[in-house]
């Protein structure tokens, strides 16, 4: 712990860091303070009641840093943007247009940024909507008029806007990436309330469940540790040359293929895409067509939180969205090229195709390891939950798995900051 520490501790002594991690600490500010800001026209106690009463919400409200049960203005959160960067992703690897302009560097980044803001918007408004339709049917919109739904669904929309545009300033101005940095502070905020309503409900006999719940939160949090920090190692020779009359290369060095390269997105992409049958369900059931209403009812039944249905489409699209962000951040044949072009290769193998094969088998093998060990970890309290019989808990994997692997990617990035500072000053 003091290891990760000492970064941040460090940081201060730098100005320009210190700058960047008091912008990140009053956006955060910012942030939760508009997670306090109501939106008119809704009875906060009846949502409160739904949400209590309803894992999957919980689970929602979980990943919202608690917005949704007191329906502020940044109640929706990131998940328009998240589903949004999702649509593009997959855009990207159909429509080559879309995938030679991610190839041209800072400009193609920016570009491909704005249209997943532009997505955003239209996917603000439909979660809106749907929100909307959800609590009306629950009976807890106050006023159902035609103002009172145009004002609820701009002001969320407006919101997610505001809260995309927070965690970019904090992705340019300050420390880490700010979408994770949101979704983490959302996650810490809500979890002492999440264990007063352990406390509260927690009966004598279960003190040893609480024990063991401890004991393997520690545990995930060691393997968590473990996995991000794994590393494959490819030694890599560069092949001896004369260049000016003077013998360079024939040195050697090694490339590290991350067990874990997607980091913690497979996790937040799986989450938004999970929930949706849960809602469709919501909303069928309510339907006027009795076809409709028992594809609903079937739904409510056996796509909950509790069911192997829901987990097993859960572990599925972590190992899912595991191998395809992999795909996305990681090209074999890219690191193969410039890995010929520097006069570099892998001991046995030919440089070019043959290099990027190799790399790419290895990639697959351990990237298999890192998303089992993901989808396990975040079904795991959903089991331990059901053997203990507390489900207050049972969100605990998903949101250490984010917490942690937040923390790692920022004490990284403050360490790379500090040692980029320490040559800095040797050069000086």
């Amino acid at each position: 712990m003091s290891s990760l520490l000492a970064p941040l501790i460090n940081a201060f002594s730098h100005p320009e860091l210190r700058r960047k991690l008091l912008i990140t600490t009053l956006i955060l500010i910012v942030y939760r303070i508009a997670a306090h800001i109501p939106v008119g026209g809704v009875d906060l106690v009846a949502l409160q009641s739904l949400f209590a009463g309803s894992q999957l919400l919980g689970l929602l409200d979980i990943f919202s840093g608690g917005t949704l049960t007191n329906f502020s203005i940044i109640s929706l959160g990131l998940n328009p943007y998240i589903n949004a960067s999702i649509i593009i992703q997959l855009l990207t690897m159909i429509f080559p247009s879309l995938e030679a302009l991610s190839k041209e560097g800072e400009y193609g980044r920016q570009k491909i940024n704005q249209y997943t803001r532009y997505l955003t918007v239209p996917l603000s408004v439909v979660q809106a909507i749907g929100m909307f339709t959800l609590l009306r049917n629950q009976g807890i919109v106050a006023d159902p008029s035609i103002l009172n739904i145009l004002t609820i669904i701009v002001v969320m929309t407006a919101g997610t806007i505001f809260t995309m545009w927070l965690g970019e300033l904090i992705t340019e101005y300050g420390i880490g990436n700010g979408i994770s940095i949101l979704i983490f502070a959302g996650i810490v905020a809500r979890a002492p309330v999440v264990l007063f309503q352990t406390a509260s409900v927690v009966e004598s006999q279960q003190v040893l469940n609480i024990a063991i719940f401890a004991a393997l939160s520690i545990l995930v949090t060691a393997g968590i540790v473990y996995i991000n920090e794994g590393r494959r190692r490819v030694l890599v020779q560069y092949a001896r040359r004369f260049v000016a009359g003077r013998e360079v290369g024939g040195s050697s060095t090694y490339l590290p293929l991350r067990v874990n390269q997607a980091g913690v997105i497979p996790i937040i992409f799986a989450v938004s895409l999970v929930l949706l049958p849960s809602f469709a369900a919501q909303y069928l059931a309510q339907a006027p067509n009795p076809g409709l209403q028992s594809v609903g009812r079937w739904l409510v039944e056996n796509f909950n939180i509790n069911t192997i249905l829901y987990n097993l489409t859960y572990f599925l699209l972590i190992i899912g969205f595991t191998y395809f962000y992999t795909a996305v951040i990681f090209n074999p044949t890219k690191i193969a090229d410039e890995l010929k072009k520097s006069g570099a290769f892998v001991p046995g193998i030919r440089p070019g195709t043959a290099t990027a094969g190799y790399l790419n088998s290895i990639l697959l093998k351990i990237t298999l390891a890192g998303a089992l060990f993901l989808g396990v970890i975040a079904i795991l309290p959903t089991i331990a939950a059901e053997l203990s019989g507390i489900s207050t808990l049972v969100l605990g994997g998903t949101g250490l798995l984010i917490v942690v692997s937040v923390i790692l990617d920022t004490a990284k990035q403050f360490e790379s900051k500090l040692l980029e500072r320490s040559y800095e000053g040797f050069l000086k």
